[in-house]
């Protein structure tokens, strides 16, 4: 699942002119025939460490689950466990 984000974030980067432009012109028939992969709706946040897809946390790019562990052990900087 990994891999199939990254192949959509360089089919997204590869289409984002053609996509700004088609929209200014209004052209919604040409804009519905590009790939669907190349819509930017269609990314998903990942955690940076483990590839999960829920519970991203966006200011850290990790998800909870990574983010309390490396909190309970120190590693993230002004974190302190308070009851969790």
């Amino acid at each position: 699942m990994v891999a199939r984000e990254v192949k959509r974030k360089r089919m997204v980067e590869k289409y984002a002119a053609k996509r700004a432009q088609l929209k200014t012109e209004g052209d919604f028939q040409a804009l519905s025939r590009l790939p669907r992969n190349s819509s930017p709706v269609r990314l998903h946040n990942r955690c940076k460490l483990t590839g999960r897809p829920k519970g991203y946390i966006r200011q850290f790019g990790i998800s909870r689950i990574s983010f309390r562990e490396l909190a309970s052990k120190g590693l993230i900087p002004g974190i302190k466990k308070a009851s969790w």
